[in-house]
């Protein structure tokens, strides 16, 4: 099948097979979701809308944008607008789904040409080993195949040295070394919740009293210079990675993983007169904010991470 006519069926397998697994890896999920329930934000998990979704990639021929969009353009996803983080030599793309229902996706990419000569060929020593767009080769109708590719290795396991010394120029370049296509954050839309939590400021402070720890990277509201999207984000929690040891053995280390990001979209000024219960996704902001959205990157950087470990 060409781009855009996956069943939305087999879209809804994928998402629920990447949530699945993020959910399990991710501790906050399930502890946010919990505190939501039992303070009567929702009744159950279902009741949360999904904002977005989002996916790191590098940028080396035959991997980064261009190839994993291909899975979502072929479940009807849409290319929208394309954004520059300078500073962090990444550049993303967001996609609107083919149905309301379903989430926005971000897919961001490292531009690795920009980066030193040394970090490019460790990078390289590792993309290298795949020759050909892997995604060109995938069964793309079959939900369980997309999932266990977004899970897959597509590379060795690096080793503790290399990350180290990617970090040290790129906090993405090192995440993405490790963890690949993994899910990088999902999104709950704030605006959705209880009027007594539905600013982001509010929920803010909800987290805040149920002991998460949100990255405070400018400020832990991030706010469009519209003032229409405002988002936070809890910092990655440190958890036990497997790293090679070049005496092939292997040995751990604690490296930042992924996190929960919220999202709080206003009714555009056209639509303010629409009352509540007429609100609907189109009649809000889209989109997304590169200064938002570059501060939230940092969710994942160490200094955050250690953040969390220092506070609790």
């Amino acid at each position: 099948m060409g781009p855009g006519r996956g069943s939305t069926y087999a879209l809804a397998a994928v998402l629920d097979g990447l949530m699945d697994r993020y959910k399990t890896h991710v501790p906050d999920v399930g502890a946010i979701v919990a505190a939501m329930v039992r303070n009567g934000l929702i009744a159950r998990t279902a009741d949360i809308d999904n904002d977005h979704i989002a996916f790191r990639t590098l940028g080396v021929t035959p991997l980064g944008i261009a190839s994993l969009e291909k899975v979502f353009l072929h479940y009807g996803y849409a290319r929208r607008d394309r954004y520059d983080f300078p500073a962090k030599k990444v550049t993303a793309h967001w996609y609107a789904p083919p149905e309301p229902s379903f989430p926005r996706i971000f897919i961001s990419e490292l531009r690795v040409h920009d980066l030193s000569t040394e970090a490019q060929a460790i990078i390289r020593s590792y993309t290298d080993s795949v020759a050909t767009d892997p995604v060109d080769a995938l069964a793309l109708d079959s939900a369980a195949n997309v999932v266990a590719f977004l899970h897959a290795p597509l590379w060795r396991t690096p080793t503790w040295a290399d990350y180290q010394r990617l970090q040290q120029e790129s906090e993405f370049a090192a995440w993405v070394i490790f963890n690949r296509y993994y899910l990088n954050h999902f999104t709950i839309s704030i605006h959705h919740l209880p009027d007594a939590w539905n600013t982001l400021e509010a929920f803010n402070r909800f987290l805040e009293s149920n002991g998460f720890t949100l990255n405070d990277s400018g400020g832990k509201a991030k706010v469009s210079g519209d003032g229409k999207l405002l988002q936070s984000s809890t910092v990655a929690a440190m958890v036990d990675a497997p790293f090679d040891d070049e005496r092939g053995g292997s040995e751990v280390h604690r490296i930042p993983g992924s996190y929960v990001e919220f999202a709080e979209r206003r009714v555009l000024d056209a639509f303010a007169h629409l009352p509540a219960g007429e609100i609907r996704r189109e009649h809000r902001r889209e989109g997304f904010e590169a200064a938002n959205a570059d501060l939230i990157f940092e969710s994942t950087n160490t200094a955050q991470a250690t953040r969390r470990t220092s506070a609790r």
